[in-house]
């Protein structure tokens, strides 16, 4: 709460050339702080000249690869680096699990685990952090001690708060600096939020036992209560408190839109407390505050501009929502203008008649340009031409509960299944890992999880047909439970089929997990195949290994034991030939 004045009993700097007359409490306090930043920096800067290098290697590869069929000399690997994607990058804490949802419920779980580089991080920089906080502290003295103690925690919570702000927002320009997904920025959002709060809680407890040492904590509570600035303070304390607790996963993952409302409600609450807890006290960590707050103001503006652009104007979005089978619905959106898709990318759909003004993600799988055409008007330059071109975005959500749920009754209880309603899309997101340098790629799906893995057939369907990617086999994976799940992207793969030199690049294995007898299981031809039962994964990347072309692309989207299952027979053949791995997870 209340971070005081140094004390000159403070032992001095390491440095010899300053005394402790000199060096005061205070200015370690602010150094600590500028050193931990420049942890953050240095990390990002290692993570930027890594994304820059492994992004030139592919740029290479690439190339290389244009007018060549065989791509002998990439389908190698080095040793070194097959042994740190396998036991590092790739490898999840323990053996297997790393998506995979530790259920409770149908709507309420307890999240995913981080992979081991990620705990890596986050271990030492939560070690950073508390060894910052006790580093020269004179624990020797109760009442100097707990001062120091105060200070420093405080100081440090604030300044995490920084990195907090950024990785939190949608528009982070880290996503495409270092190459991390928003999923990564998440978890590592939600890290840095409990290191915070344990930073404040000890700012506080400090406080307490420092200032009640003699006459007690009642007095002081009831002191704090009485002094603008630590009153503040106890209120931006408790709102990190009640974060804390109500971002955990099951609260979050169980009731999703209250908790984004409640958390946002808490965040903002947490910021004007400090603020006039800092400004009130009129303490030096006010600058750091300063940067937070346009950090998570510029997000949302940013955010509302990107609205704006594509949704108003130009007679506004036009939204069909089409119910198909296994509870699932596909949403056509025709843009207000027009729109640059790539493979891969996501956006944030706000349906008001649905779930007010609560926003949620899903991948693109389709999009395509349309000449809206009015009979009462012809075009007549190259402007009108322009202006009556449109985008339309497809997505395919699969219902399961509040919105989802809410969406495809909604639909279905339409004639015919197709409602007509008000949605507003906010983005591109994502996009992050192209496959244009591999001369295999291998696409694995699951449900819904085809939307993801749709536009990069297309895109390198129709690339290796223009002679612009290195790729010269796609194996695309999907696993459904009913063959009736076909009609989510029946129109888009009928589309895929007809492009030029499909044949010659493509082939698709469709697993039926829950067939209602054998008749329903059937090939249309040697390229598109279709099986019952589940999918030996170890099995389909070895025997793709066998007849490796170039370096190997893998990638998955869907459920998180697909995605497990995945990452580790990658993990197992790294040392086998070139191979990575990309897992498009979508938790929060």
């Amino acid at each position: 709460m209340a971070a005081g004045g140094g004390n000159s009993s403070a032992p001095a700097t390491p440095n010899s050339e300053y005394q402790s007359s000199t060096w005061t409490p205070d200015m370690e306090n602010d150094a600590l702080a500028n050193y931990l930043l420049w942890v953050c920096a240095i990390i990002a800067a290692a993570l930027i000249a890594w994304r820059g290098t492994t992004s030139f290697v592919k740029y290479v590869r690439h190339v290389s690869s244009l007018n060549n069929d065989t791509q002998r000399y990439f389908a190698h690997t080095s040793g070194k680096v097959s042994w740190f994607k396998k036991n590092i990058l790739y490898s999840p804490i323990f053996s297997k699990r790393h998506n995979r949802e530790f259920q409770l419920s149908t709507a309420a779980n307890m999240g995913t685990l981080p992979t081991r580089f990620q705990l890596v991080f986050l271990v030492g920089y939560l070690a950073t952090n508390v060894a910052f906080c006790v580093v020269n502290i004179p624990f020797e003295s109760f009442t100097d001690g707990g001062k120091q103690l105060r200070n420093r925690s405080g100081t440090l919570a604030v300044v995490n708060m920084i990195p907090l702000f950024v990785m939190a927002g949608r528009n982070n320009p880290l996503i495409k600096w270092l190459g991390i997904s928003f999923d990564t920025f998440n978890l590592l959002h939600r890290w840095f939020g409990r290191i915070v709060v344990l930073e404040t809680v000890c700012h506080v407890l400090s406080f307490f036992a420092v200032s009640g040492k003699s006459g007690g904590w009642g007095p002081v509570f009831i002191h704090a209560w009485e002094k603008p600035f630590l009153f503040w303070g106890f209120i931006a304390t408790i709102a990190f408190v009640l974060i804390f607790f109500q971002a955990a996963s099951i609260s979050r993952h169980a009731f999703y839109e209250t908790f984004k409302v409640i958390h946002i409600s808490l965040a903002a609450l947490s910021i004007v407390g400090l603020w006039y807890h800092l400004t009130g006290a009129q303490l030096p960590q006010i600058k750091w505050l300063i940067g937070v707050i346009p950090i998570w103001a510029l997000d949302r503006v940013a955010r509302f501009l990107r609205i704006a652009y594509h949704n108003f104007g130009n007679g506004g979005t036009k939204t069909l929502v089409e119910a198909l089978p296994g509870d699932a619905v596909r949403v056509t959106v025709t843009m207000a203008r027009p729109w640059t898709f790539k493979a891969g990318q996501h956006a944030y759909l706000y349906m008001p008649a649905i779930s007010l003004w609560q926003s949620h993600p899903f991948s693109l799988a389709w999009s395509e340009e349309a000449e809206d055409l009015d009979s009462e008007k012809l075009a007549m330059n190259r402007q009108d031409v322009l202006e009556m071109r449109k985008t339309t975005m497809s997505f395919v959500i699969r219902a399961r509960t509040g919105m989802t749920k809410n969406l495809y009754d909604r639909a279905a209880q339409k004639p015919e299944g197709r409602l007509l309603t008000t949605c507003f899309v906010e983005g591109p997101y994502g996009g992050l890992h192209m496959m244009h340098s591999y001369g295999t790629v291998m696409l694995f799906a699951g449900g819904v999880g085809i939307t993801h893995q749709v536009p990069h057939v297309r895109d390198l369907v129709a690339g290796y047909a223009n002679g612009t990617v290195a790729t010269r086999k796609i194996v695309l994976v999907w696993i459904i439970q009913s063959p009736e799940h076909l009609e989510w992207i029946r129109p888009w793969m009928t589309e895929i089929l007809a492009m030029e030199k499909r044949r010659d690049i493509l082939r698709i294995m469709l697993f039926v997990s829950r067939p209602r007898s054998t008749k329903e299981i059937h090939s249309p031809s040697s390229t598109v195949q279709m099986f019952p039962g589940r999918p030996n994964i170890d099995t389909l990347l070895g025997i793709e290994m066998e007849n490796q072309v170039g370096a190997m692309g893998v990638s998955v989207c869907g459920p998180g034991a697909l995605s497990d299952e995945v990452r580790q027979s990658v993990r197992r053949r790294q040392h086998n030939g070139a191979i990575d791995f990309v897992d498009e997870a979508f938790t929060w």
